[in-house]
């Protein structure tokens, strides 16, 4: 969920200005926060995959049937407009506390990313997935799931028990912590950089395109 569709250097500069503008605009911080996670949650996530499984498209159905029924049934206690009114705000607030904590464990600029034919499982969980180090109040609130490199690193281990692998073994404790405040600045990268190795903000992208353009003029000048 939080691992957003994100181009590398070369695919953005090889589209089109619509492709670009496209790219642009599902990056954009407040798109990214208030309409995709609501079309994620609402929309989305109400169809199984093509590729899912029986069990798991009956898994889906008897979701959409129990929220039709719970939304049913409120409507009828409280009425159409004030249900509407608390589902768009907890919805709201839910969803896109949700696809923050995620995107910032994802999309974080030393984040590691590899081709399939030199992917690795376990630099994937831990250099691939932030520890998010949260003030214990909102860890409490957030299931632990700012240790989301042991989480990656074995799914089965229960998020109750997930701070404390993180401190059982020197391998997780060295993975350097992402802070609250250390996480605004993820909203700045936007692309992959394959030569850097590294996830860099349209901004950075610029500087590079105008010091290649400077060098090349330079080139030029003293031929």
């Amino acid at each position: 969920m939080g691992d957003v569709p994100t181009l590398t250097v070369d695919e953005y500069l090889a589209s089109s200005r619509w492709g670009k503008f496209k790219y642009q605009m599902t990056r954009n911080p407040f798109i990214l926060f208030t309409i995709t996670p609501l079309v994620m949650f609402v929309v989305v996530q109400r169809f199984a995959f093509k590729s899912a499984k029986r069990r798991e498209k009956i898994s889906v159905w008897m979701m959409n049937i129990a929220i039709v029924g719970l939304a049913w049934g409120l409507i009828s206690i409280f009425g159409f407009i004030p249900w509407l009114i608390c589902q768009l705000i907890t919805i709201g607030i839910a969803s896109s506390a949700g696809f923050w904590l995620f995107y910032v464990q994802h999309q974080f600029e030393d984040a590691y990313w590899e081709n399939t034919d030199s992917w690795e499982y376990t630099d994937a969980a831990m250099k691939g997935s932030s520890y998010y180090k949260l003030p214990k109040i909102l860890q409490w609130f957030s299931g632990n799931i700012g240790f989301h490199h042991v989480h990656h690193l074995s799914s089965r281990i229960p998020n109750y028990n997930l701070e404390r692998c993180h401190y059982s073994d020197p391998m997780f404790t060295a993975v350097p912590p992402m802070s609250l405040w250390d996480s605004f600045r993820c909203l700045n990268v936007r692309l992959w950089d394959e030569e850097a190795k590294k996830l860099i903000s349209f901004g950075q992208l610029k500087r590079q395109m105008r010091q290649v353009d400077t060098g090349a003029e330079s080139g030029s000048k003293a031929a």
